[in-house]
């Protein structure tokens, strides 16, 4: 599906160019940002190889296992009668601390095992509300250390790549507490009927 969103607004692209007769500066542009993307890429593979062997150590040294303990009670009351099922907490823990620590290829797995119980508590396919909510942390997840981002930054140039930090903890706990509570204050309008 995205490839076909890409190749739409390439063809827009090279429409709109020759409908105004830029078609020659759209080419160069095409040029000019592909090579850019090479050179962007180059740059930031050294910074993120270095955080996914650090994350790496993190997951190996119990850190993370830790961290998803410390999380549980947490996240318990967001989780309703789901909360009770120490398998769906474990995973859920697990899946959110991964995020914390921008173990992304960590998550993912522990995301689908933790969803995966979590609708079997419920019964039911769909979109139970703890999947719901379990998706809202996955997407609006806080990270400790924005190593991506601050990968782009030190790649274009930035002296102090992670002067970020303080900003983006303070962006993503706010996104996440708005979509937690917007989720709570909207559930009653498109609650299903039993």
């Amino acid at each position: 599906m995205l490839s076909a969103i890409w190749v739409a607004f390439l063809i827009l692209a090279l429409l709109c160019g020759a409908a105004t007769g830029r078609l020659d500066a759209v080419t160069a542009a095409l040029g000019e940002g592909a090579g850019e993307a090479v050179t962007l890429l180059v740059g930031i593979t050294g910074l993120m190889c270095f955080w996914s062997g650090v994350m790496e150590l993190v997951q190996a040294s119990g850190l993370s296992a830790k961290l998803s303990r410390a999380l549980m009670p947490l996240l318990r009351p967001l989780f309703g009668k789901a909360a009770a099922d120490r398998q769906a907490m474990e995973a859920v823990s697990a899946n959110v601390a991964a995020n914390l620590l921008g173990l992304s290829n960590a998550a993912t797995p522990l995301g689908l095992r933790a969803a995966d119980r979590l609708y079997t508590l419920e019964g039911r396919r769909g979109a139970p509300d703890t999947v719901l909510t379990l998706i809202t942390l996955n997407t609006a997840s806080i990270q400790l250390i924005p190593s991506t981002v601050a990968a782009i930054r030190a790649a274009n140039g930035a002296a102090a790549p992670f002067d970020i930090m303080l900003p983006v903890w303070g962006a993503s706990v706010f996104s996440v507490a708005v979509v937690l509570l917007a989720g709570r204050l909207l559930r009653p309008l498109f609650r299903e009927e039993k």
